[in-house]
């Protein structure tokens, strides 16, 4: 399901977070830029560039205690609300969704002559 692997390209990419937290995006962009392009599209190099710097310094030689030093400095709290964010949010979509199906799927017309339950 898509709501699943969006929730796992979020804990790859927490970054996203600090882009919520100063209001410059919200998760449901995030999310519909998902939907969209998937995650391997270059319209995320502007949300993930520093993550990918980050990563290329580590081949490039980080020292293991520079590596648990940027792992201590991630904010779990704040990772851990920002999807749940996009838990609800996914969440209120999906009841939207099944809604609008519920109710086309349950309408059914009455014949135009029938005047009485016979």
């Amino acid at each position: 399901m898509k709501k699943e692997e969006f929730k796992e390209f979020v804990k790859k990419h927490p970054k996203l977070v600090e882009y919520v937290r100063k209001d410059e995006m919200t998760w449901q962009k995030f999310y519909e830029m998902y939907d969209l392009y998937g995650e391997d599209n270059a319209i995320w190099n502007k949300y993930l560039n520093e993550t990918k710097e980050i990563a290329k310094a580590g081949i490039a030689g980080l020292t293991l205690s520079e590596v648990v030093n940027w792992v201590k400095n991630i904010d779990l709290d704040g990772l851990q609300e920002g999807i749940g964010n996009v838990q609800r949010v996914l969440g209120v979509v999906q009841d939207f969704s099944n809604k609008n199906t519920e109710t086309k799927n349950t309408y059914r017309p009455k014949p135009l002559y029938k005047h009485f339950d016979d």
